[in-house]
């Protein structure tokens, strides 16, 4: 029995050598999403603009990105520009203000421009927990059939704008 012992560290050396190997190479951005292929989740959230409920009715009939962000959040701040870009394009985007107070969001698209079709509150942060989100911005393709597709962790920019565009049908 003590034989066996004198090699038990090399031998959790090897399995953690092994492990760490395996993940050599692996995406370390990428994050995988419950909802991959399946309906968003029901919304019932303010609209900033109109203060009306918006539910998943009110929500685009063509593919659409859901982007969630906050006044908080510098990276929200970084990939607001190619947002707009994007808007400018014609892409959809429906922004989810996540945990943010309401004024902040209002004078925050004033100063900056507003991408969105539509901006809803999500004070509490319930429909993030709904989507999975661990942090802003965090950024989901929709299909026209209302599926969630993809799911990206941290700021949009032109590389991951053609990742997305493969889903974007």
């Amino acid at each position: 029995m003590r034989k066996w012992l004198v090699f038990l560290p090399l031998f959790v050396f090897v399995v953690l050598a092994g492990v760490f190997f395996m993940q050599l190479g692996k995406d370390t951005q990428y994050m995988p999403s419950a909802l991959i292929n399946k309906p968003v989740p029901n919304v019932s959230l303010i609209n900033l603009e109109t203060n009306q409920i918006v539910n998943n009715d009110d929500l685009p009939k063509e593919p659409y990105l859901i982007n969630f962000w906050g006044t908080w959040c510098p990276a929200c701040s970084i990939e607001h520009d190619y947002l707009m870009d994007l808007s400018e394009q014609g892409v959809p985007i429906v922004g989810i203000d996540y945990k943010d107070e309401t004024q902040a969001a209002i004078k925050w698209l004033e100063e900056r421009g507003n991408p969105y079709s539509h901006v809803l509150l999500d004070e509490l942060g319930n429909f993030g927990v709904d989507m999975g989100v661990t942090g802003a911005p965090e950024t989901f393709v929709v299909s026209s059939a209302g599926d969630v597709v993809y799911r990206h962790q941290g700021v949009v920019d032109s590389a991951v704008w053609k990742t997305m565009q493969e889903y974007f049908k």
